[in-house]
């Protein structure tokens, strides 16, 4: 609908930054910390309590865009707050009711049913506490049927239905921290009634998602599914056991999708987008460089415009991925490297490479007496690639140790084995380090050749360097997930092994599910 929307003014409550402050509610008063930012509470933004399921009293929040017209159709968005948050808080701290505005979406925010928790499978299982201010908090029933907090969300959606003109085929659910944890256990169960889920942080525990053989335990089917997992999500634990509880979540959902195991990846800014093609249903995974867990307050915009606005879930149950607000394509020029493996990430595709990068050190001598720096580390990519990254071309010597790219504006750059210098033209630059010389082939920093010669930009990570043509910093899961695929670690028969290697950690009970 493209109806313009402008941001309000809020006062900072820089004294008081808790989570959630209460003075919040109706007020102007916005919290920031790092990247989770509210909003200015919404004058449309209205409470409702009623019994919705199960004969228990529950609370939610309703945004009705001033734009809705009950003559025409509109999507319903559900959005579900984190573990002691409210549904207004799930509305202040997201931007869905500024989109709302723009788009003309329903929008509902429901409260958790008991002490600010939702009842999500494997929360309390996992170690957790069982009690809050003397409280004990009830661990999910194992049958899902019995859920108050699943009847609750999915009698709410009933309810909406009854209420407005719902478009039945554009609902959809997101959610943050735990909200996401019951986003997915929601669409676990009751997915065939969304045409898409999305959520930030909150990843679910691997033997909710697997039985004791690594078989998928699902009721509903394919769903197009969203997975936001901000870089510093990890909650103090090991980022790379974070990271691998990330692979066993999105491994779940590329196998019930029937995607596509190699994406095309896309990184503009501090996002960090792989986007997957599914048979039945899409995958979009998106790391946050320097977040930490939560949500950003542009999600919302991010899940609908690359997402949200091309998905349908027809009368038969089918998913139609239709055309979206922003294309979902990876970056057209760029190139990711690891150290010791020869391949490259180019053009959304692995490519060969005749010798493997090198991770090289620039070091100081002069003045230590024997001793060394470190003035700089850099990943050193054969000439031969760059020639073809910057569309040139490449004459070796005979003896492999010089090399001459011509560049398509006409310049002429010559290397040598053992100089730090490249001659431009007639012009001697010093790059960041010496050429190096490996299996028949020089090999020179990358970050300087994209840097200096091409205005690229170059962006490090845990190891993974990414070239691109345009401003991009590389995101810790992401550089995982690149590595994956170079390494040749990402296809169904990977993770297939990182579940045989899980299996002795998943839980003896079972769920009431069925493999699919």
């Amino acid at each position: 609908m493209n109806r313009k929307w402008t941001l309000r003014a809020g006062t900072p409550d820089d004294d008081n930054r808790s989570y959630l402050p209460f003075s919040i509610i109706g007020s102007d008063i916005v919290v920031n910390e790092n990247g989770n930012n509210s909003q200015p509470y919404p004058a449309r933004l209205q409470k409702f309590q009623e019994v919705i399921a199960d004969g228990k009293e529950n609370i939610w929040y309703e945004y009705v865009p001033a734009s809705y017209d009950p003559e025409k159709k509109a999507p319903l968005i559900v959005s579900l707050h984190g573990g002691l948050m409210t549904g207004w808080g799930q509305c202040v701290y997201s931007s869905w009711s500024m989109l709302a505005e723009r788009e003309g979406l329903l929008c509902v925010f429901p409260d958790a049913s008991e002490m600010m928790f939702w009842c999500t499978e494997g929360i309390y299982e996992s170690g957790g506490p069982t009690e809050l201010d003397g409280k004990t908090v009830a661990r999910a029933p194992a049958d899902y049927r019995e859920n108050h907090d699943l009847n609750f969300v999915r009698g709410l959606i009933e309810r909406m239905k009854q209420k407005y003109n719902v478009d039945e085929s554009r609902i959809f659910m997101q959610g943050m921290s735990m909200g996401n944890m019951m986003t997915h256990q929601f669409a676990r169960y009751y997915g065939d009634l969304l045409a898409g889920a999305a959520g930030a942080g909150g990843s679910t525990f691997p033997y909710c998602l697997f039985d004791q053989s690594g078989k998928i335990k699902n009721i509903a089917g394919p769903v197009p599914v969203w997975q936001s997992r901000p870089e510093h999500n990890s909650h103090g634990s090991d980022y790379r056991e974070a990271a691998r509880k990330n692979d066993y979540n999105r491994y779940y959902w590329l196998k019930l999708n029937e995607c596509d195991p190699l994406p095309e990846i896309r990184i503009h800014g501090e996002n960090n987008f792989a986007f997957y093609r599914g048979k039945k249903a899409d995958l979009v995974y998106l790391d946050i460089k320097n977040r930490d867990h939560g949500q950003s307050l542009d999600e919302a915009y991010l899940y609908w415009d690359y997402f949200f606005s091309g998905l349908r879930r027809e009368a038969d149950g089918s998913i139609t991925m239709g055309e979206t607000n922003l294309p979902r394509k990876g970056d057209e020029h760029a190139a990711a490297f690891a150290p010791g493996v020869s391949r490259v990430w180019w053009h959304n595709r692995v490519v060969e490479l005749k010798t493997a990068p090198v991770r090289w050190q620039k070091l100081k001598y002069h003045g230590l007496n024997g001793g060394q720096l470190v003035r700089g580390e850099y990943t050193c990519v054969p000439v031969s690639f760059l020639a073809e990254m910057a569309g040139g071309t490449l004459s070796v010597s005979e003896d492999t140790l010089t090399a001459a790219l011509t560049l398509p504006d006409g310049r002429e750059l010559q290397f040598a084995r053992g100089s730090i210098g490249c001659m431009i033209d007639d012009k001697l630059r010093s790059m960041y380090c010496e050429a190096l010389h490996r299996e028949g082939e020089l090999l020179i920093s990358v970050e300087w050749f994209a840097r200096y010669i091409l205005d690229w930009t170059a962006t490090e990570c845990d190891g993974v360097t990414y070239v691109t043509d345009h401003f991009a910093e590389l995101s810790y899961y992401m550089a995982g997930v690149i590595r994956d695929i170079l390494e040749g670690n990402h296809t169904f028969e990977s993770y297939e092994k990182i579940m045989r290697e899980a299996i002795p950690f998943l839980r003896t009970s079972e769920r009431n599910t069925e493999g699919n």
